[in-house]
């Protein structure tokens, strides 16, 4: 093992403190970033010509809103954001610093597929349950959250996928985590290993979220 990893064999702990430094922005960056983007990706459901809450002023901003922050590069976007990250966090570099940029960069994506996820839902059954009776906020979590839960699932799992390359860049300009050792390390000392064998980290985390969402949303698909 030690002749072919000899670099990664001498970094042991620093490979694990980076994994977890990227699970750590993963985690807290999508949880945020989740429920912002949950919660805008309905508004722009609700509020869209016909829909329940229809509201064109409200709808307008929204998306725009959204549209101007999905087509900032996320690498550009570190820098603009780096005012507000330095007042939020006190400085711009490390995992906690990462995690404005990341929430930034990855909610408006994340309330576009909400919002792709919920318009696949039957208009029908949402005129039935207007019809009962039901109120918006009925209907928001009756029908929209129930009914469209299996795509949502799986837009949250693509959106966490996502999150995840987010880090790596990220890392390369200073938040630590598995793509600071592969850029900063591995790349610039020209220790190959290194490298490999962070993105195999990257790999497996990235399969593992595959396969946990892909699970949930079949469990939830029955209902």
């Amino acid at each position: 093992m030690a002749a072919w990893i000899p670099n990664v064999i001498n970094m042991k702990q620093q490979f694990i403190s980076a994994t977890w430094s990227t699970l750590y922005m993963t985690i807290v960056s999508a949880l945020i970033a989740g429920i912002i983007g949950l919660a805008v990706g309905i508004v722009l459901v609700v509020t869209q010509p016909n829909g329940i809450l229809e509201d064109s002023i409200i709808y307008s901003f929204t998306d725009k809103v959204v549209n101007v922050l999905r087509s900032i590069p996320f690498i550009i976007l570190l820098a603009v954001i780096a005012p507000l990250t330095q007042y939020l966090i006190g400085t711009t570099v490390g995992t906690t610093a990462a995690l404005i940029p990341l929430i930034f960069g990855i909610f408006p994506f994340y309330a576009r597929q909400v919002q792709n996820a919920l318009l696949e839902i039957e208009p029908g059954v949402i005129e039935a349950a207007q019809a009962m009776g039901s109120s918006p906020i009925e209907i928001i979590f009756s029908v929209y959250l129930r009914e469209g839960l299996p795509d949502v699932i799986r837009a949250s799992t693509f959106t966490i996928i996502s999150l995840v390359s987010l880090t790596t860049v990220a890392g390369a300009i200073g938040s630590g985590g598995l793509g600071d050792i592969a850029i900063s390390v591995g790349y610039a000392r020209f220790e190959n290993d290194v490298t490999i064998v962070a993105m195999l980290i990257i790999l497996v985390i990235i399969f593992l979220i595959q396969i946990t969402g892909d699970w949930l949303a079949k469990r939830f698909q029955r209902f």
